[in-house]
Formats: structure tokens, sequence, C-alpha cells
């Protein structure tokens, strides 16, 4: 990388030395060093060449060791690390131990939140604002919220600018507006950004103002004061109203957001206007590269590539298929055979790889945007009236939309299918991300049916259950390589998905590993090698967490010198923990039992394996536990 600026900068300070100039080879050294990570791993890309120019700018106006900044959603954050010295580090970024990939706390002072879901940045900034007022902080500080217009509709959106105007005058919301979240942005909302966007009376203005401002010094001057209230005036009488506005903030823009002069000319403007203010910054996601500009969906986090100039020379895909890709197709399926069957997603089409099923059936796909509440309340109006919704979403969003699970869908007791996707360890998204917790906050609700595929082949099975059940259900599954398990090899057919029914792999005198979930696979693996060394170990795959096969996960406690459960979730409320609550109540001794899943804590980036391996829930972790129990069983038989 032939890089001219970047190499210099320790600090968001050195920027403020720089000249215009020097700030846009900055940009470009960015951009550069962007494209040079890709080229070895996947990550966030799109969306972090569309914020260069507003994070330079940002960082060269505002000292945000003393001002605030979060940025909502966080994956376009490796510009904000880059200028605020983490650039020796930055080849580290998404691989265990190194850098992560959204705002850490633990890394830099600059990080004031592990922001990794939509809509929060607003609320927590104005907080940050209406404490000071409290404490009676620094008078000009500011606390500044970047937000995308794909998160901008979540209602916690608008909760908190409902807010804004009496709990704090020193809140600046920036709209980060590019037309984009993961997938395009959908909604009223969106329809009232183009509007303002493309009305030509008004950008034409704007673009005047623009230049004479270009012409205004920064500070003081009366005409510029002037002009910003007759650009306000022009504003409201070509647009006959706005929202902003008449919520208690002052509007500005929009603006071109790759324009690092103009944007610390608004940003300077900004200090001095009392009360809270949105500025509109537009700004083009993949600005800066040809072919993420032009498709940036698929660029949003693609697989690593190389690259000529701005062409892709190759781009390397794994041929695997995931569970994803047999949800996907499962989806579809059911779409085919059952015109009842409708489907939603919240901004994840791509991610949940429904393109084909929204292409097909346009009339019965539904994205609702970053929206989960909406999403699930949505559903259940749908299920009322006699449909069969499917709701496609990632665990660990789903908990955004949790009161509504429990009221709408499990209260009611309509017939809503979850499909958790990621479930389980994300990788190197990492704890933001991670769904480990849906086992916990699902099953304590009455009436909703919760499972886990063993393998492949569960998963269309447990979809076609759930749109037969007459209730609601979840299947969580996580994001990794489908495995078929060769029952053939172990004497079994498959057995069909029947409610709270678990599957026999094999008997064991010796010991059990129950698993319920995806790391079944691992689980067969381990007892095969067990069976070298002589152990003779059962496998269950449980299927369902709730309602729980007793029968036959009793029988095993009673029967088998050790049980051990193995779920990729918490352990806190999880699948283990409903085995021993099972035990305990029917007075079965359960010294014998073992757990394995993630611990109390959140559990940090890296690649799924590496993570699993740290848990112990790779083969040889689940091994050496099963060995473990096996030596304390007979410890405590020769014990007197």
């Amino acid at each position: 990388m032939n890089l001219q600026i970047l190499p210099s900068i320790t600090g968001p300070e050195d920027l403020r030395q720089l000249s215009l100039p020097k700030l846009e080879q900055l940009a470009g050294d960015v951009r550069e060093v962007l494209c040079n990570l890709i080229a070895c791993r996947s990550a966030h890309f799109a969306s972090n060449l569309g914020v260069v120019e507003l994070c330079i700018a940002l960082h060269a106006s505002f000292d945000f060791l003393q001002d605030r900044l979060i940025w909502d959603t966080g994956h376009q954050i490796y510009p904000h690390k880059l200028l605020t010295g983490r650039f020796p580090q930055f080849d580290s970024m998404r691989t265990k131990g190194g850098l992560m990939g959204y705002p850490n706390p633990a890394e830099s002072d600059y990080d004031l939140f592990m922001t990794g879901h939509a809509g929060a940045s607003v609320s927590t900034a104005l907080g940050l604002a209406s404490g000071d007022d409290v404490l009676r902080a620094e008078q000009g500080r500011r606390s500044v919220a970047v937000i995308g217009d794909g998160a901008f509709p979540s209602g916690i959106v608008f909760e908190a600018l409902n807010n804004a105007r009496r709990q704090s005058g020193k809140l600046l919301v920036i709209l980060n507006d590019n037309q984009m979240s993961i997938c395009p942005p959908v909604g009223g909302v969106a329809d009232y950004l183009d509007r303002l966007r493309i009305n030509p009376m008004y950008t034409g203005f704007k673009e005047e103002i623009g230049k004479i401002l270009s012409k205004v010094p920064l500070f003081g001057d009366p005409t510029e004061r002037f002009l910003v209230q007759l650009k306000e005036a022009a504003k409201a009488g070509l647009s006959g109203g706005m929202i902003f506005e008449d919520m208690g903030l002052r509007y500005l823009g929009p603006i071109d957001g790759h324009n690092i002069g103009l944007l610390r000319k608004y940003l300077k403007l900004v200090r001095r206007i009392k009360g809270p203010v949105l500025l509109h910054v537009v700004t083009e996601k993949g600005h800066g590269f040809r072919p993420a500009a032009e498709d940036p969906v698929l660029f949003h986090a693609p697989p690593q590539f190389q690259r000529c100039e701005d062409k892709i020379v190759a781009m390397k895909k794994s041929s695997a298929r995931s569970l994803t890709h047999v949800a996907s197709e499962a989806v579809l399926a059911q779409m085919r055979g059952n015109t009842r069957v409708t489907v939603m997603t919240a901004a994840m089409c791509q991610g949940n790889k429904l393109e084909k099923t929204r292409d097909e059936y346009p009339d019965r796909f539904f994205d609702t945007g970053i929206c989960e509440a909406h999403t699930v309340a949505f559903a259940a109006g749908q299920a009322k009236v006699g449909l069969r919704p499917i709701v496609d979403i990632y665990s660990t969003f789903l908990q955004r939309a949790y009161d509504h699970i429990f009221q709408e869908v499990a209260l009611q007791n309509l017939p809503v299918t979850f499909m958790l996707d990621r479930a389980g360890l994300a990788g190197p998204d990492g704890p933001t991300h991670h769904g480990v917790f849906d086992f916990g906050y699902l099953r304590v609700l009455p009436n909703l049916v919760v499972m886990a595929p063993g393998d492949a082949k569960d998963l269309p099975a447990m979809l076609e259950f759930a749109l037969k059940h007459n209730g609601p259900c979840a299947c969580r599954y996580p994001k990794a390589v489908a495995e078929d398990l060769d029952r053939a090899a172990m004497s079994q057919d498959f057995s069909p998905v029947e409610l709270g029914r678990s599957e026999v792999l094999r008997w064991g005198t010796d010991g059990c590993l129950i698993a319920c979930g995806a790391l079944l696979p691992r689980c067969v693996e381990a007892a095969a090698q067990l069976g070298v060394d002589g152990l003779d170990v059962g496998v269950i795959n449980a299927r369902f967490l709730k309602p729980l096969d007793t029968e036959i996960i009793l029988r095993a406690v009673r029967e088998c010198g050790f049980v051990v459960t193995v779920e990729e979730a918490a352990l806190a409320g999880g699948f283990g923990s409903a085995v021993l609550e099972a035990a305990s109540e029917a007075g079965l001794d359960t010294s014998h039992i073992r757990r394995l899943g993630i611990p109390d804590v959140f559990v940090e980036h890296g690649e799924r394996d590496e993570l699993l391996a740290d848990l112990g829930l790779d083969v040889p972790g689940i091994a050496a536990t099963c060995l473990e129990a096996q030596r304390t069983r007979r410890k405590a038989k020769i014990e007197p």
C-alpha cells in the first residue's frame, strides 16, 4: 500500500493540523486500507467506504474525548478506528484476539458503547447529553449520534426524538442517508427521505447556499447566520412543514456527505445552535470503489476478494452449503405448497437468503425494515386472520421484539413460526451478534414450542411441523455448514419430527451425549472416538427444548453411567438446565449429569470453530468431558 497521510495519524488531534487537501488525501488512504483488509478476510465493506469523509470531518471538528460520539449499528466503525490510533493493529480486524468489527470500549476511550444493534444511538446520546446537564458538566459539550437511514425507522429512534427537546439541548443527530440498510430501505420514512433528497427546488437552493457558505468564515459572521435563517425559511416553504422541526429539532440539510469542507462548515454551525439538531447528510454506500458503489448489497459484507484498481479479479466463495441455505430452500418449498404461508424479515433478505422467495412471491414476502418489534406484532395479526406467517430473523435481533413474542404471539397462542438464523456463535461478528440467549428467553413462555435441528435433514422437517402445529414455534440454527448425519451407518432411519420427541441415534451403557442443536455431528464423532478407547457412549438428538422428551431423556439419566448435555447456547436457563429440572422433579440423582454450552460470559469474536474449541464444544472437548465424567463416576463407586 502506498499511504501518504494515515501512517502519521496517531489520534484525531493530528487531523486538526491538516489542510483540506491533506484531509482529502487521508480519505484516499483510508479507502486503500479498507480495500486491503477485504482482500484478506470477509468484513463489512460498503458501509465503511460510505462514511470515510463524514468520519474525518467529525474528528476534525470535535474533540471526542470531551464531546461524545455514538455510531449506530456499529459496523461502519472501521474509519473511526483508523483515525483513533488503531491503524497499527488494523490488520487484526475481526480475528480472535484482534480488533472487533464494532465499537469496543475496551479498545479505546473513543468507543463509548459496544453497538451492534440498530436504533439505540439517539437514545444513548440523548442520555449522555442529559446526564451532562444534570451533573452540570462542560457547557459546550455535544453528544453526537450517527445513524443510517436504514436504522432510522426503528421505533426506539422516534421514542428518543419525541423526548429530545425536553431532555437536552446538546444533542446532534447525524442522519447518514445512503438510501440503504443491508438491503434497500422500505416504508414511509424511506419515501419521506427520498422527497427531501430529490425535491428539485430545494436541492438547487441547497447547492447555491453550499457555494455561498464555502466563502463564509467559520466563526461569528452575521452573514452566515442570515444565510442559515434564510435557508431554514425557504426549506419550510418548499417542504410544507418538516416532521423533525415539528418534533422540536432544528433540521439542516441534506448536504453532500463526501465534501469534507462543507461538512466541517455545517459541523461548526451546529455547535452554535441552541437545542437539538438533526443534520441530514447524503452519502453513497461503497463510495470510492466502483463495484461496491454499484452493488452495495453484495458488498455489504462480501467474502474476501482480490482487486486490480477498480475491478474485481477474483472473489473467493465457499462452496459449502450452509444451514441458512437449507432454511431458505425450505421456506420457499412451503410457500410453493401452501398459499396461506407468508414470510417476513427485518431488512435481512440477503442475510437470510430470501431473494428467490421475494422475487417469486412478492405478495407474500414482507421486508419490514429494521423494525423487529413491528415485525412480530405484524405476524401475529396475519396469524389471527388465518395465515401461517414465518418470521425469518437473526436470533440476536429477535431479542428486540421480546415483549411482542410474549404479548401478541405466545399469550394469544397464535401459529407464528420463528426461524432463528445465526443462533449460537456468530463468529467474527462477536458478542453483539452471538445468538446464545434464545433458549433461555424463549423456553419460559407458555404455548411456545422451541426446536433445534441436529443436522440439515432436521431443518425442513421442523419447518413443516411448525406450519402444521396449532400454536407458535421457534426453530433455531447457527451460521454453520449444513451437515447431514449418516444415519444408515448407525443403522438408523430418519425419524419423523413429532412434538416433544427426540431421536435416539445409538444407546450407550457407559454414558450418553444428549445434543440439542447443530453440535450433534460433533457428539456423534466424539462418541465414535470414545468407542475406540473402549467407552460405550450413546447419542441422542434432542430436537426439542420445549416440550422436553422426558421419557427418553430421563431414561438416559436413570440407565447411563453419565449424561453430558451439549448446546450452542447459554447454559443459564438453557437445554442442560431443562434436563436438570426434569430429573430433579422426577426425584432422580443428578450428580452424574454434566452440561456443555456457553458459560455466563459474553464471548468475544473469532472464527466459530476457534470459539467452540475454547469452550470445550469441539470434538476433543466433548470427548474430554465424557472421560472426566467417567472417571468421576468410577471414583465415586470405589470410595465407600
